[in-house]
């Protein structure tokens, strides 16, 4: 099935739109000198309205940076040897290496699901495969407070801060408050990863009128891809955040959301991953079942296993699959390849810093 979102471009450029967007890039610039302008959440043009209740936690240069600090702590585990950053990798659009299938938290404890990326978190309701979480603001404590990842309990981590030398004061700067307090915290986290937005691919560019941006193979694959793929993995944001059985486990050993939402239906389903930068972020799949984007074309074509709850658009005239040839696969995995976010992956913005 086809995604039902009609881009803006069919093969023509609309200069209207991209003398709007460099006018706004070049009045920043003048206008903002010292950058402080990259502290303010922006909405791609051509992405949906966020999600996230700013109106509770406006991101400001200070709460941005305290995030950050935050984020690269290792202090929020339970022996100082896990931050965040140790399975959420910028490199990787921060999900883990292929180097860790799964996380590896304290103790070099293993978890039992590969940690996902982090990028367009402020236009999602639900979190982690489950969907377990329904604010990015909890998303910390599932992590701090699992025994495989930090192991730590929150209120511990809240101590550590408000003894620390410098903390203290970073968190009256960026939210006026004298004691440092759990909400804040998890609101200084918030805004560190609410800015990682996601939308500067080739493909991005495409659509916002470059028809250079994207070689014929590239379309071709775009189509392919629109016809047997596009029906989860929804653009722009390439997935409609659903959750589904994809038939990866030959027996259901992890039964996914159905243990949120205690409903047999949901049996061996998982969140729909987000396609963008998917070429950085192997392995796939919640079990880290697939290295590469081949394999993972070879299970959808002729590997998926069928079960009660196993999601209706991949059974075709009776029979789990989609059928695909080798070179639709690789036209469609020329096409995926473009979904990489350079500018993303490199900003600066998100490297760690000295100040901690």
């Amino acid at each position: 099935m086809a995604a039902n979102l009609k881009l803006p471009n069919q093969g023509r450029i609309f200069p209207a739109l991209v003398f709007l967007l460099s006018g706004i890039l070049a009045c920043t610039e003048l206008a903002d000198p010292e950058g402080v302008q990259r502290y303010r959440f922006e909405n791609p043009p051509h992405f949906p309205e966020p999600t996230y209740t700013f109106g509770n936690n406006s991101v400001s240069e200070k709460g941005f940076k305290l995030g950050k600090a935050l984020f690269f702590d290792p202090r929020l585990s339970r022996d100082g040897s896990v931050a965040c950053a140790n399975c959420h990798i910028q490199a990787h659009a921060f999900a883990d290496s292929w180097l860790h299938p799964f996380s590896i938290g304290v103790d070099d404890r293993k978890g039992t699901r590969n940690a996902p990326p982090l990028f367009n978190l402020a236009f999602q309701k639900e979190f982690f495969w489950d969907g377990g979480v329904t604010h990015l603001d909890f998303t910390p404590i599932t992590a701090i407070e699992s025994p495989v990842e930090m192991d730590e309990h929150f209120g511990n981590v809240v101590q550590k801060l408000r003894v620390h030398r410098d903390y203290p004061e970073r968190f009256e700067d960026a939210f006026g408050i004298r004691k440092i307090t759990g909400p804040y915290v998890l609101h200084a986290l918030s805004q560190f990863m609410v800015m990682m937005v996601s939308a500067d691919s080739r493909y991005d560019r495409w659509v916002l009128g470059d028809p250079s941006a994207l070689d014929a193979e590239e379309v071709e694959g775009l189509t392919l891809f629109r016809k047997h793929c596009g029906s989860c993995h929804t653009e722009p944001l390439f997935s409609d955040l659903s959750y589904r059985n994809n038939g990866i486990q030959a027996d259901i050993i992890d039964f996914g959301r159905e243990i949120i939402t205690e409903q047999q239906e949901d049996r061996g389903k998982f969140k729909v991953p987000s396609l963008r930068n998917i070429a950085v972020t192997s392995p796939y799949m919640h079990n880290a079942a697939f290295r590469t984007l081949e394999e993972v074309l070879d299970h959808y074509s002729s590997g998926v296993n069928y079960h009660t709850t196993l999601d209706p658009a991949l059974v075709t005239k009776g029979r789990p699959g989609i059928p695909l040839d080798l070179a639709e696969k690789q036209k469609i995995i020329t096409f995926l390849e473009a979904l990489t976010d350079s500018s993303f992956l490199k900003n600066p913005l998100f490297f760690q810093s000295d100040e901690m």
